[in-house]
Formats: C-alpha cells, structure tokens, sequence
C-alpha cells in the first residue's frame, strides 16, 4: 500500500471547549455562514445526544452514560489485551451498553479482568485464533464469492461469521469449509441485502469527483492537515475535486479501494479553512476530540450529505465487504442506516473520530446496515494529523475516569459467552462445490 503524506497547508486547530464561533467552508453542503456551535454536554455535543435518543431511544443521562461507558472501555479492553497476550479473545460491549466483556482462553486471567471493572467471558478461540480464520476465507474466496455479502469475526460468540443471501447458505459454507474453518467455529448469518458504495452520481452537495464519465458526489470526512479524508471509492489518484459550488477545490492524493480498505485523501488547494468540526445538516458543529476507537457494542453516529446524522451501535469488526466492485477487508459494521452521497462522512464516538462511511444496504426510511473504514488505519497509513479541538485525547485518559457502575454485576466464576441468538442465522449441511 502506498504511503503519501498530505503537504501541510493549515496549522491544528486548538479550541477551548466547543462553544466557538466558526464558518464551515469545508463541510460540503454547507452554505458559508458565521454560526455559534452550542455548548456540549462533557464531551459530547447537544445535537449528538438528541440523535442518540432518537435513534436509540435513550434518555439524556442514558446516552451521556453511554458515551462515557464506552471512552472507559476503550481504555480498559487496550490495557487488558497486554495484560493477557495470546490469551486475549476480544471486547465488546453488552446489549446494555455499559458492561464490558473480555473475552479470554486462560481462565486464570479472569481475576484480573474483574479487578478492571470488566466481567470475564471464558472461551474456546483467542482473537489471534479468529482473525486468522477471517484471513483464510479473504484468501480462498474468488470473483464468484462475491454473491456473498461479506464475513467478519464476531468476538461475542467466539465465531467468524459469514453473510448470505436468501437461499445462499451452502455456498457461505463451502467457502468456509474451503477455507479451512470448522463448522463449530462458524457462524452462517442469512441478509436480505447486498451492501453497495454509497457515493451518488447526481449533482447538488458536498463535494464532487469525477468517475466514470459521470460526476459523483461524496461527503467529507474529516479535516486533517493539508485536507480531508474521505471513501477511496470517492475518486482515483489525481482526480481534481470541486466544492458544493462546483469551484475547484482540491485533488486527491492517496485512494484506496477496492482491496484492504475503502480511504481516500483530498488536499484542499482553494485556501478553505480546515475546521475540527462535524455538520449535523441542522445549523450545528460538532467538535472532534481525537480519534480513541470505541469497542463493540458501543454508541456510534454518523453524518452525511444526503441524510443529515444518524445513530445507532457498532455490531463487529474487521469485516469483508463484498462489493460489486471488489472486496473491502477491514470495515466495521454497523446498524445505522446511510444512502447515496454520503459515502466518505464523518462517523463520531462522543467527541471521538471512528472513521468515514463506505457502503451499506438499505436505506433511511426502511432501515439497513453501513460500513466504515476506520479513521485509524487512514490516519497512520498516510501519516496524517487530524485537525482536533484540543478535547479528549486517547485511552489513557478515559481509562482513569471511574466507570459507571455496571447494570450486570461481574459473575463469581468466568463464564461461557452467551449462546447465538441471530434471529436470521441458518446453518445447513450439505455442501455443494462451487462451479
């Protein structure tokens, strides 16, 4: 993969606290004005919160406690995986949204795990164990595994699961078998959708590109020094970009996809003000913190030129996505709905970057499922700074907040992961070789 640093053209921008003053020149979609972002609540801004009870259906101090739960967590599952090495099986998050689970093999690290404030999940595969599996599925499947959906490691049932369509079941577990995996390590999960790109080939908003003779439109993701990152699908190296107003605005230096990621970068060339903020598409900013990644089951929200923002939980990691285009390893998956042209949004954890929307299924008046690459690997893989407002920074400091207490009280003994209950699972037993 190539590595590319973006010129810097704008210093980091510093604020102190969220209430500032500001014109959003960079934000596509966004008509240049002077507007007062309100004051956040701690770390998170008021109109995320209004979306997470929205989509959510929480209270005020339930998401806040959310949000707070899951920057503790992020620092506690980092510190735990060191502690236990090969035996680390994973975190995530209870349907709760406050419990942590660690997953281990060793059953003598689980007083250790329950001193961390985190309750012990003792099972068969360590995390190394199941990655590896994923692997050798990305490595055996071919251009006619690309009917299947996508696979992933699912940490809370210890499982590497593979998406299927309807009536698609044994070629999910021929490939499986073809890859090596048992069958007691695999998880077949039945979708009624294809996930697909979400950048949109009408004209109107954010920003734009061209592709294939047509004009297509992505939404920004986030400022860093020099510009923006964004989808890879959102436009080649070399590609010139133009602003909402059709003015030229910059050129992408760094893209990739389809393969082990769905990033692109744009170095902004017009002069516009690289801001440390997120339009919610209601007249608001919301500030980004830092980039800490939230685990499993934490409370994630996403904005986008086409729907505004939206909320709802991260549900795995390290997913293959099977796209019409090609396969995209490393996405994270989630339950928020998401449509055309807002491919390349921001996704935020509180204050806290996770990454840019890739693609998805469904839509927002039906409901779906959406992707996205985590800000991370953009960040490192291009030596990027992301422009911050100087907020919370990293793990280490939300590890020493004292967490809230646990809605499940940490059991005597660690404990079984709990049993499968997808209600679209389906598992058969013949196999078919694949034509």
């Amino acid at each position: 993969m190539q590595r590319r640093t973006v010129v810097a053209l704008a210093a980091t921008v510093t604020a102190a606290g969220a209430a500032v003053a500001f014109t959003l020149p960079s934000m596509a979609g966004t008509n240049p004005s002077r507007r007062t972002a309100p004051q956040a609540t701690g770390a998170v801004a008021p109109q995320l919160l209004a979306a997470m009870k929205r989509d959510l259906g929480l209270s005020t101090e339930e998401a806040e406690a959310r949000v707070s739960r899951a920057a503790w967590a992020s620092g506690v599952a980092a510190q735990l995986r060191g502690a236990a090495g090969d035996s680390y099986a994973g975190s995530w998050l209870g349907r709760d949204g406050t419990t942590l689970n660690i997953g281990i093999t060793d059953a003598g690290l689980a007083g250790r795990v329950r001193a961390a404030g985190a309750v012990p999940r003792l099972v068969e595969r360590s995390v190394g164990e199941l990655d590896s599996a994923k692997k050798a599925l990305d490595g055996e499947a071919t251009r006619a595994d690309r009917d299947l959906p996508g696979w992933y490691v699912d940490v809370a049932a210890n499982k590497v699961v593979v998406q299927a369509l309807p009536g698609d079941t044994d070629h999910a577990l021929e490939l499986a078998e073809d890859a090596g995996i048992p069958r007691d390590a695999l998880k077949v999960v039945v979708t009624k959708r294809a996930p697909r790109p979400l950048a949109d080939v009408i004209g109107a908003e954010p920003y734009f590109v061209n592709i294939g003779g047509g004009q297509a439109r992505c939404s920004i993701g986030f400022a860093v020094q020099g510009g923006f990152v964004t989808a890879g699908h959102c436009g080649t190296e070399g590609v010139d970009t133009a602003d909402r107003q059709n003015l030229d605005q910059g050129e992408v230096v760094a893209s990739v996809f389809p393969g082990t990621a769905d990033m692109g970068v744009v170095q902004i060339t017009n002069g516009e003000d690289l801001q440390p903020f997120v339009n919610d598409f209601d007249g608001n900013a919301l500030p980004v913190g830092g980039s800490t990644e939230a685990p499993v089951g934490a409370a994630v929200c996403r904005s986008g030129s086409t729907t505004g923002t939206f909320c709802g939980t991260i549900l795995a990691k390290n997913q293959t996505v099977n796209y019409p285009e090609g396969a995209v390893t490393g996405l994270t998956r989630t339950d928020v709905c998401a449509e055309g042209g807002d491919s390349g949004g921001p996704w935020l954890s509180g204050d806290q970057a996770q990454g840019v929307t890739s693609g998805g299924s469904g839509d927002c008046r039906v409901g779906g499922e959406t992707f996205f690459q985590p800000i991370t690997e953009i960040l490192e893989t291009f030596d990027l700074t992301l422009i911050t407002t100087g907020g919370s920074q990293g793990a280490a400091a939300a590890a020493a907040v004292p967490p809230a207490e646990a809605t499940t009280a940490p059991p005597a003994e660690a404990t079984a992961p709990p049993a499968d209950d997808d209600a679209g699972q389906q598992q058969g037993g013949g196999h078919h070789r694949r034509g």
